[in-house]
């Protein structure tokens, strides 16, 4: 493409950048992804940036809503959805995958399209498949949309939790024992499937943690204490996703380390701790988002621990080619050992979400954290990098 086609920046065509925030989307955690969205339109520094929302429904159509943070919150544990904020039922909005335009269009039935304008930045706060996975980033990609956060490969591989951890031994990181259950495997044999699980159960015990491969914000994960319970925890987490992995216990502590990309390169956050919920099983989502169970910021670590998990999360996020922002967590073992579970591409942020309260100890607070990975996406061309 000659410069000439190239889309004009903000600055030369005298306004400020504008930004969308695209939130909600056809996943498990969508309404997490509403709550996030709030929070980010809240912070965003209106004197220096336009903003336009943008909510996917849980059906997939992409919808102009409010801009009104204050119906996105958690609210007698009831959750939002973007179905509640969007104006109207059947009204759409279309990006444009002309790298030359950057357009946006609002279509209602009937009605004459409607040009929203130039979109300079997308701020993606999706959760899970069809979004924080690589497919969002591939469209942007094509529409030449400078983003938030990572690219299509380091999406998907940290939305798999199965490649990820494969990506992560390759790079000598360690991580803990694990089968992971494909859909075919299922679908052909379950029994066998079934005595591969329970062999893995022999060789490392009971209990084991049975997860949806590529879901987040502990939606659809069951903690199996014997084989009693593996049929329904199966089910459970197939429910979310086909594909599903089976983790070993380990012992130890719950550590959660922030990595944001600077100018220079990425830099680590204080540490976190994720103690344990004694009204819960383990950190799953309502202790996470309903009954907003907090971690200990900073953890209580010696200095050595604390360099050394923040240069694992440092390792984990070049490991899978991240850019803007990871959340890496791990587990500290009863032997010393750092041990990686998996990193978030686009990690909460909400209120109560770790990420930001890890940099907001760290010496950068809310607004700050946002402002940065905005410009840090404006900086960033889209394409190969």
């Amino acid at each position: 493409m000659s410069s000439e086609n190239l889309p004009q920046t903000p600055e030369q065509q005298g306004r400020k950048p504008r930004v969308a925030v695209v939130f909600g989307g056809r996943s498990s955690e969508h309404a997490i992804s509403v709550v996030t969205a709030g929070a980010v339109l809240r912070s965003i520094d209106r004197s220096k940036y336009e903003v336009l929302p943008i909510g996917i429904t849980t059906d997939g159509r992409w919808a102009l809503t409010a801009d009104e943070p204050a119906r996105m919150a958690i609210a007698d544990r009831r959750l939002p959805s973007v179905e509640e904020l969007a104006e109207s039922e059947d009204g759409a909005v279309v990006l444009s995958v002309d790298p030359a335009s950057r357009q946006v269009v609002y279509t209602e039935p009937g009605a004459v399209p409607k040009a929203l304008g130039e979109v300079d930045v997308v701020f993606p706060v999706l959760h899970g498949p069809y979004g924080e996975d690589g497919t969002l980033q591939g469209l942007l990609e094509l529409s030449g949309i400078p983003y938030v956060g990572s690219g299509v490969l380091a999406s998907a591989v940290g939305q798999d939790k199965d490649y990820m951890k494969r990506v992560f031994t390759s790079f000598g990181l360690s991580v803990g024992p694990y089968v992971t259950i494909r859909p075919r495997e299922w679908e052909a044999d379950r029994d066998a499937a079934t005595a591969r699980i329970l062999d893995f159960a022999a060789e490392h015990g009971w209990p084991l943690f049975v997860k949806p491969a590529r879901a987040g914000s502990s939606i659809g994960i069951t903690k199996v204490d014997d084989a009693s319970g593996l049929e329904a925890a199966v089910k459970e987490a197939r429910r979310h996703d086909p594909k599903i992995i089976v983790e070993a216990l380990l012992r130890g502590r719950e550590i959660e380390c922030g990595v944001l990309e600077f100018e220079d390169g990425p830099r680590a956050s204080v540490p976190a701790e994720i103690p344990p919920v004694s009204s819960h099983d383990f950190y799953d989502f309502e202790a996470k988002y309903i009954d907003s169970a907090s971690g200990i910021v900073p953890a209580p670590l010696t200095p050595e621990q604390t360099a050394e998990v923040q240069r694992l999360a440092i390792e984990a996020f070049e490991a899978a080619s991240c850019e803007g922002l990871v959340r890496a967590d791990f587990f500290l073992t009863e032997d010393g050992d750092f041990v990686i579970n998996e990193i978030n591409t686009m990690p909460g942020f909400t209120p109560i979400s770790m990420y930001p309260l890890m940099w907001e100890k760290t010496g950068i607070a809310y607004p700050e954290l946002v402002d940065r990975l905005i410009q840090a996406a404006l900086r960033r061309s889209t394409g190969l990098r």
